[in-house]
């Protein structure tokens, strides 16, 4: 897991998981992986998991934005889009 962002509004988190199965690959070879995006609103408490080609879309609207040197509203307006979708609580465990 990385914080890819983290404002007073919003968190971005990137998770990464090697898969069950994955063969024992050399060092230079990549094992499978599967993975997406954790979308935090912190006000709304709730949160987001997005993967496959949804994560591929918000990863391309991410590089195409900070191509543009964003401000935090700029990037928080581009979470905002997303975060609509979060019906998952946040709870502290």
């Amino acid at each position: 897991m990385q914080m890819l962002y983290n404002s007073d509004n919003y968190a971005v988190l990137q998770i990464e998981m090697i898969a069950e199965n994955a063969p024992v690959l050399p060092a230079k070879v990549v094992a499978l992986t599967r993975g997406g995006y954790e979308i935090v609103d912190k006000f709304a408490r709730k949160e987001l998991f997005i993967e496959g080609a949804m994560a591929e879309s918000f990863k391309e609207g991410v590089d195409a934005l900070i191509e543009s040197s964003p401000s935090i509203e700029e990037f928080d307006a581009y979470l905002e889009r997303y975060a609509c979708l979060a019906q998952q609580p946040v709870v502290m465990h």
